[in-house]
């Protein structure tokens, strides 16, 4: 089979195809045909070497969807010729989806119901069931609350817009405003441009006056602002930073409103399965579509990898072998 390998770590083109043989799934795997597989930036630390993989050379790719293949000897909940997807390979464990096979643990893949697609399952993966755990499972989203989502065109924040949609909340989030239009589609109630000076100004007034809920990826950037435009008992989770110090300017903000912080990893996640199934139904039900920007060969992934860093884009990127 062909796959996507680095042999050293460096910059994206130390990325190249190799021809190598289809692996055999051990008794508790699945060898998937894979349909597609997301691109994350994720995918890129662990090709520069800011995370360790599980050794060289590695095939990254924690994103995948496809048909099962083969089934190991003790697997019993599935079959030859299932569609399934998931995440949680490609890391410092497995091995990655950017393949045309790859095994993957039956405890972080789940059936695709047949109203799901395959490249938008390929793509789902870490975007969406952070998205899933933020919204649902740390910050308790409730009908009817306000909920700020922070760069709702990245791939955690439109899943999340369209999550926090699906439950009725009263999704506000941030964009440039080529995506604005988009993003009301997706579901946002109100869709406010990050750049404008009056930004908490803004929050407070779509919000009347305070949100309930916030996911933060730029906890660096925005710390003192969640606190500033939160409602008494908000929920901030912070799912990343583009430095490792964030700082209040006035954590009284933060203190007089009983406002929560929750820092998270997907990779935390107890039992993938559980999200991963909500997430599913949410795609086979039309509540929740994963925005395909760009898909790439196997042959173009150290151009992909670049293009998730460098680009501005609404949605995910996925390769498809």
């Amino acid at each position: 089979m062909r796959a996507v390998r680095c042999h050293e770590h460096g910059d994206a083109d130390v990325l190249q195809v190799d021809e190598v043989d289809r692996p055999d799934p051990a008794d508790d795997e699945l060898l998937v045909e894979v349909a597609a597989a997301g691109v994350n930036p994720v995918d890129t630390y662990f090709r520069d070497g800011s995370y360790e993989p599980v050794g060289l050379p590695f095939t990254p790719g924690v994103d995948f969807a496809g048909t099962v293949a083969e089934t190991g000897d003790g697997v019993a909940d599935f079959d030859g010729g299932d569609r399934v997807f998931g995440t949680g390979i490609g890391n410092g464990s497995f091995q990655g989806s950017y393949a045309e096979y790859a095994t993957v643990p039956t405890d972080r893949v789940v059936r695709l119901p047949d109203g799901a697609d395959l490249t938008e399952a390929g793509a789902a993966g870490v975007a969406a069931v952070t998205a899933w755990r933020a919204l649902i499972d740390h910050a308790a989203l409730d009908p009817a609350e306000y909920c700020l989502v922070h760069g709702g065109s990245g791939g955690v924040g439109h899943a999340a817009v369209q999550i926090g949609a699906a439950v009725s909340a009263r999704v506000i989030t941030t964009g440039a405003e080529e995506y604005h239009d988009a993003l009301e589609t997706l579901g946002a109630e109100t869709v406010l441009d990050y750049a404008r000076d009056d930004l908490a100004d803004a929050t407070l007034e779509a919000s009347d006056g305070g949100v309930d809920a916030i996911l933060d990826h730029r906890l660096d950037d925005y710390l003192q602002f969640d606190a500033d435009v939160a409602a008494t008992g908000c929920r901030v989770v912070g799912i990343g930073e583009n430095s490792p110090d964030p700082a209040f300017t006035n954590d009284g903000a933060a203190r007089s409103k009983d406002v929560s912080y929750q820092f998270m990893s997907m990779f935390n996640t107890p039992d993938l399965r559980v999200p991963l199934r909500g997430v599913a139904h949410l795609m086979a039900t039309d509540a929740l579509s994963i925005e395909i920007a760009r898909s790439y060969d196997l042959e173009d992934a150290s151009q992909a990898q670049e293009d998730v860093i460098d680009d501005s884009f609404l949605g995910k990127l996925v390769v498809e072998p």
